[in-house]
């Protein structure tokens, strides 16, 4: 009896699973160390001071002046928050009571707690997966489709403000306009004419994005997924073409060659001394190995008996009719 874990028979196998690259964070936090060391220096700071020449019998005394330190800490701590270091490949949009107050660069900068906030865009060349994608071509061939899609960010501004989530929405443009493309394409186009449909899908993407402030550098099919029915039958039709080619090459070189060789038969009538240098080449090849035996017959006494040739004339063979 088969255990429960053993494959049923009939059952098809688990495919494998595509392992996908995954992109990094938007934005890693810089500003995280500063921030520590301008809270915490200061504040140790206070509360020395606070506790210096504390005697245990004046600890009472002492509480005010710790309950002061604690929250001066706690404000002070609420300033230090507003410490921000950006990247050099980052802009940061800064938004003041939810308006966009400015484009910050790179570098150490500073916004007011309570008052603004600010959201990084990476302004580098950036990568999606766009995975898995089912369309039928024009042709009624099912086919699974993986792609990347390289693009940049070039208004951050319109990038926060335009889209809610560009990233999320220019995938779902980016799935949309593949399957558009490709239902409007056969599968040789598909298979032979692959940079021409990276390039349309990728005008169409761009085209429409860049009123949310991206632009799309390329896109890129990886993987054409076919139906295993197909795939053998054009296994089989790029086998037939192949033995035609051959077919069709080696009718062509027998063609060549016995045109050489009607050539070559002609030049040797038209010159008997080449004709008889021929003959001895041919004898001198055929005597070079000894298990071979050449009985020599005159080409002279060949040509004489030709001539005794008793076959009647066309002229005698009438008159022996009538």
């Amino acid at each position: 009896m088969a255990s429960p874990n053993s494959p049923q028979e009939g059952t098809m196998e688990p495919m494998e699973q595509k392992v996908y690259a995954t992109p990094t964070s938007d934005h890693v936090s810089l500003g995280g160390p500063i921030r520590g060391v301008l809270f915490w220096l200061p504040a140790v700071l206070v509360l020395a001071l606070a506790l210096r020449g504390v005697q245990p019998e004046t600890v009472n005394q002492r509480v005010p002046h710790l309950t002061v330190a604690a929250i001066a800490s706690l404000l002070w701590n609420r300033v230090v928050s507003g410490v921000r270091v950006g990247a050099e490949w980052e802009k940061g949009v800064v938004l003041r009571l939810g308006k966009v107050h400015r484009l910050q660069d790179g570098g150490l900068f500073y916004v007011i707690p309570g008052l603004e906030y600010v959201r990084f865009i990476d302004t580098r060349t950036l990568v999606l997966n766009i995975p898995e994608q089912k369309a039928i071509t024009r042709d009624n061939v099912p086919a699974v489709i993986d792609s990347a899609l390289f693009f940049t960010v070039r208004d951050p501004e319109l990038a926060i403000t335009a889209i809610q989530d560009f990233r999320f929405a220019i995938s779902q443009y980016t799935q949309a306009a593949l399957r558009d493309v490709v239902g409007v394409s056969t599968l040789d186009e598909l298979l032979s004419e692959r940079e021409q449909i990276q390039q349309r899908i990728a005008s169409l993407i761009d085209e429409r994005v860049q009123s949310w402030g991206l632009n799309v550098d390329s896109l890129q099919l990886q993987d054409f997924e076919l139906p295993e029915d197909l795939k053998q039958v054009m296994s089989r039709q790029a086998a037939a073409e192949r033995e035609k080619r051959a077919t069709i090459t080696k009718a062509e070189g027998d063609r060549l060659a016995a045109v050489n060789l009607a050539e070559a038969g002609n030049l040797l009538a038209a010159n008997p001394i080449a004709l008889k240098l021929r003959t001895l080449q041919t004898l001198d090849s055929l005597g070079s190995s000894p298990s071979n035996t050449v009985i020599l017959f005159p080409l002279e006494l060949s040509n004489i008996l030709h001539k005794l040739d008793p076959t009647p004339d066309s002229s005698e063979s009438s008159d022996d009719l009538s």
